[in-house]
């Protein structure tokens, strides 16, 4: 007679400093057979008590989620709802203040824009989704001043975010004016410095219900918008003013 497999305690120890990466893992473990991944991670985890080693019918070694795993990662997913929501708030603020400036804003968009290749000489292509696109209301392409405005509001996401190059060259690419719109931390306070961005964008704030313009975004002159972006804004359909709640926030200057 076969007998029911037993979970493999670990000692307990002093925890990890936990981060995004073991609230992903416990994330993949709930969803899998548990089979083990023997790496750092999976040993930050069991020594947390996050995790327990089993062994199945078979004798197969598994990992699964202790019931202070299952607290932790609902926490994490909380957490992120927050995230969301706190970014999605911001957007809106940011699209409504370009509405009423008169510019025709789209968010949600996905821009096909050209940047640097390996060479000197080459080029590639990379898609971007900016958080807000515009342009003026304008009947002269010479005149649309395109501005993308990305919206960070954790600080982590934001210094992940600064160390793509590409993706803020798409960016300029597509835009004639790049901005980081920030969030404040639980203190009230900036998540991050304006030297903290790379110089060719600018950067404001979102601070005790306004806008601060913290560094005017260098600003290109775009003769024309590519191709690429005129057939995603062709099949896009722009913000009204009646889609977003009332909002009496002022962008600074220069927008």
């Amino acid at each position: 007679m076969q007998m029911p497999a037993l979970p493999v305690q670990i000692p307990s120890m002093e925890a990890p400093n936990l981060k995004r990466i073991h609230a992903q893992r416990l994330r993949a473990v709930y969803r899998s057979a548990g089979w083990p991944y023997q790496d750092v991670v999976e040993i930050d985890l069991l020594a947390a008590g996050l995790l327990e080693r089993t062994t199945n019918g078979h004798g197969h070694d598994l990992v699964r989620l202790t019931g202070a795993g299952i607290a932790h990662l609902a926490s994490a997913t909380q957490g992120n709802r927050q995230a969301r929501s706190a970014h999605e708030s911001l957007v809106d603020k940011v699209a409504q203040t370009m509405l009423r400036d008169g510019r025709l804003v789209w968010t949600g968009l996905n821009l096909r824009a050209r940047v640097a290749g390996e060479g000197e000489d080459t080029s590639r292509w990379k898609m971007c989704q900016p958080d807000v696109f515009s342009i003026r209301n304008s009947s002269r392409q010479d005149c649309l001043e395109p501005i993308v405005h990305e919206i960070k509001v954790s600080r982590a996401d934001l210094l992940g975010d600064i160390k793509r190059i590409d993706k803020r060259a798409a960016y300029l690419d597509v835009g004639g004016q790049c901005w980081y719109v920030l969030g404040c931390d639980r203190s009230g306070y900036p998540i991050a410095k304006a030297n903290e961005i790379p110089l060719e964008c600018g950067v404001m704030v979102f601070q005790n219900n306004h806008f601060e313009v913290l560094r005017m975004a260098p600003k290109r002159a775009v003769s024309q918008l590519p191709f690429p972006v005129w057939m995603a804004l062709a099949k896009a359909t722009p913000l009204k003013g009646d889609q977003m709640a009332p909002c009496q926030d002022v962008l600074g200057a220069g927008e």
